[in-house]
């Protein structure tokens, strides 16, 4: 079956850096786009970023764009996010999600998304 694993969470302080990591199994990771999509206490989903299929063409959201970075390893099966510029408002659960075509969009339409991991931890304070 489809697994979404993140990892690489944790606590840091502002201005700093974390890479997060997703793993996936269970499909052809590399047939499809993937994203980033984070959730903060008491709030929505925000759309953090995708990535098509072969890993050619990335999309952020404006309150990311120019500090985070996303990318892919097909032959790993692996998603990333190097997060950089760490800001106490990037604090949220982090999740990846699988799209169900092998483009990505510079949008959030939950409907496009068809599997989630269990998310990962970030939290920026000093």
């Amino acid at each position: 079956q489809v697994r979404l694993v993140e990892s690489g969470g944790g606590l840091v302080q502002p201005g700093g850096s974390l890479r997060l990591s997703c793993a996936a199994s269970g499909f052809y990771f590399s047939s499809y786009a993937m994203a980033w999509v984070r959730q903060a206490p008491g709030k929505g989903r925000e759309w953090v970023s995708d990535i098509n299929s072969g890993g050619g063409r990335t999309y952020y959201g404006d309150s990311v764009k120019g500090r985070f970075t996303v990318s892919r390893d097909n032959a790993k099966n692996t998603l990333y996010l190097q997060m950089n510029s760490l800001k106490p408002e990037d604090t949220a659960v982090y999740y990846c999600a699988k799209r169900n075509s092998p483009y990505g969009r510079p949008w959030y339409v939950e409907s496009e998304y068809d599997y989630w991991g269990q998310g990962t931890q970030v939290t920026v304070s000093s």
